[in-house]
């Protein structure tokens, strides 16, 4: 009958913990000091009958019941989240707030789109969009966001996939340099001096690790942290700078485009979890983006190996 003191906010702190291995990380994503995370383990300490957690040097390590619990925990807090969501909903009276991580591209190109659309069938849903760089998938995993969209897939259990555009790179630079002559081969592009979008968060792009397979190294006269501005950068200058395509298409007639030597082309996915899989709204959502995406940027990528989608 200890069980049934149990609520499922004791639940998602004990995910967390396990999740992080930190008390503290915990407490600063449930908005709680860190004794209130505490006393909740504790209590779980005694209804469980185990330890849960153990300091082992300056980790906090898992009891195997613990790690036991916290898959179960996952499972039961993802079936009350969809029990709770109507099965039926009229999208011009919902009222929502969708977390969507992204970045750059998907702010630029996607989230217009959406938004237009969003504002004229559901007034009352709002978006709030986070960062994700290349930790999409942990933000998904770990409840800090609803829905990914961006160059990422998976194919580990638990996540599904939908493919909404195929890109590829291009190169961009003042029309005046000698370069936007001809078309770019990779030894004038090895030679050429570059701004490269590094983005941050340890994501490397895909021409990039083309590059690295070959053992090749770029001349990197500047590094910036996305592709906004790039056109007033490279403007006037001997500088090339490789973005996504439909990025290059935004940067105006300032910049003349070029195909990127590098063959590495990309997906622009949605990638959600199955807390969110079977929820009306998120289905709701998922296919209202898809849709506007087909229909103004078209190219749709092809599902791939491993994709589940809706």
């Amino acid at each position: 009958m200890k069980a049934l003191n149990i609520d499922f906010a004791d639940l998602r702190t004990l995910r967390l913990v396990h999740e992080h291995r930190s008390f503290s990380v915990a407490a600063q994503m449930l908005g709680v000091n860190q004794s209130a995370v505490s006393y909740t383990i504790e209590k779980l300490r005694r209804i469980f009958d185990d330890q849960l957690f153990f300091r082992q040097g300056t980790q906090v390590e898992a009891t195997e019941r613990c790690s036991a619990i916290a898959v179960s925990a996952e499972s039961l807090l993802a079936e009350i989240e969809r029990l709770a969501t109507p099965e039926a909903f009229d999208p011009s009276e919902a009222e929502h707030t969708f977390t969507i991580a992204c970045n750059f591209y998907e702010r630029q190109l996607i989230l217009p789109l959406v938004m237009r659309r969003l504002r004229d069938e559901a007034p009352n849903i709002r978006v709030e969009a986070i960062n994700s760089i290349s930790q999409g998938h942990l933000q998904l995993k770990r409840g800090e966001a609803e829905l990914l969209i961006g160059p990422l897939m998976t194919e580990q259990a638990g996540f599904y996939c939908r493919n909404l555009l195929a890109e590829r790179y291009v190169c961009i630079m003042d029309p005046a340099n000698p370069l936007a002559n001809a078309p770019l081969t990779l030894e004038a592009y090895l030679a050429a001096r570059h701004a490269v979008v590094l983005y941050g968060g340890g994501w490397r792009s895909g021409y990039l690790r083309y590059l690295d397979r070959l053992g090749h190294v770029l001349n990197q006269v500047l590094t910036v942290p996305s592709p906004a501005g790039l056109n007033r950068i490279i403007a006037g200058t001997d500088l090339i700078s490789t973005v996504p395509r439909r990025i290059g298409e935004t940067l105006g007639g300032s910049v003349q485009m070029a195909d990127c030597p590098c063959p590495a082309p990309f997906n622009i996915s949605l990638v959600w979890t199955e807390r969110t899989h079977r929820s009306p709204i998120h289905s709701w959502l998922r296919e209202l983006i898809a849709r506007e995406v087909k229909q103004a940027l078209g190219d749709a990528a092809r599902d791939g190996p491993g994709i589940e989608a809706d």
